[in-house]
């Protein structure tokens, strides 16, 4: 059976409550208006870095946007850049907090782009968002005097100041170290509190026996894109209960040949849905291509569709994993 997991509006209600902690905006307080501009020293990917707090922040993606819109950092949000293959943020448990911020482009992320928008942060992954051969480089805006903040969990190849953690502690440590950037550290650390005691809930409930080998379908069709070891897919599939036939590559997205696909025998595939390409055309490839049509997991009919923002670092991670959890307790009952 094919199945889309539709997200219950949990962090939407999440946000509500957040704002009713807040006592303002960013590192205001109360009775004083705006206090003069906070520093702290914060890691970034390995490195030490001295931030002041940010009030013009450019986020690239829906990930760096959510993150910053669960913590109720919106009025620190200049706006966002949002290429082609994300889902209309309008799917967000966010939307009305999108609707609150510019929207900046559809492109890539760029120098131009953060320069001419008076951008004094921001957020975005390591080579998704950040590129050297783009020429925007959390180096290049140190010299520019334009503060950034990297995804840590896109962290571990990043030259010279490497850091590894699994994908959803990179999660929690990103709105742990944006909390401490805003001032907002109680808020990070509920929100955090939260996201884990759901996780623990799932892993609990887990299916007994052996882990269901899972395949995570991104696209190509002469060879396909997955998910390795260092994305937050990875810990969505082996956190239900499943096991990611190629969760020993450390790596993040990466190619692999059909061969090993058909050698692994998945029993599940996970179809990552982005883009212009629809769910239902690389589930229909996988039926009539010769190398995977006699796949478990293909002749069974077990196709599960993750939406993108729930597979890329985000606190949309949490729902990702709930409802494919739900889905694999299904499958085995």
């Amino acid at each position: 059976m094919i199945h889309r997991h539709r997200r219950p509006p949990r962090a939407a209600a999440a946000l509500g409550v957040l704002a009713l902690l807040a006592t303002g905006c960013g590192a205001r307080v109360e009775g004083g208006g705006e206090t003069a501009a906070a520093t702290v020293t914060v890691n970034r990917c390995g490195e030490e870095v001295e931030y002041t707090t940010p009030q013009r922040a450019v986020v690239y993606e829906g990930g760096s946007a959510d993150k910053m819109f669960a913590l109720g950092l919106t009025d620190h949000v200049l706006g966002y850049v949002m290429p082609p293959a994300n889902p209309p943020v309008s799917e967000s448990p966010w939307a009305a907090e999108y609707e609150k911020v510019e929207f900046l482009g559809d492109d890539l992320l760029n120098r131009e782009l953060v320069v001419d928008a008076g951008a004094d942060f921001v957020v975005a992954g390591w080579q998704s968002g950040f590129s050297d051969e783009r020429g925007i480089t959390p180096e290049i805006l140190d010299d520019l005097g334009i503060q950034s903040f990297m995804h840590t969990e896109s962290c571990y190849n990043y030259p010279n100041h490497p850091e590894e953690v699994t994908p959803f502690e990179g999660l929690y440590t990103d709105l742990e170290r944006l909390g401490r950037i805003f001032g907002v550290e109680e808020r990070a650390e509920e929100l955090v509190a939260d996201y884990r005691a759901r996780v623990e809930a799932v892993r609990e409930r887990a299916p007994q026996g052996d882990p269901v080998p899972v395949f995570l379908y991104d696209s190509g069709t002469d060879q396909p894109f997955t998910a390795a070891s260092q994305v937050p897919a990875n810990d969505i599939i082996r956190f239900a209960g499943g096991e990611n036939v190629f969760g020993d590559l450390e790596e993040r997205w990466t190619q692999v040949g059909w061969e090993a696909v058909v050698e692994a025998e998945p029993e599940v595939i996970i179809i990552f849905d982005y883009g212009d390409q629809p769910a239902e055309e690389k589930i229909e490839f996988l039926r009539e291509y010769e190398a995977t049509a006699d796949l478990p997991a293909v002749r069974d009919d077990n196709f599960y569709v993750l939406d993108y923002n729930e597979g890329i670092s985000s606190p949309r991670n949490i729902d990702g994993l709930e409802g494919f959890a739900e889905y694999l307790r299904e499958l085995r009952s």
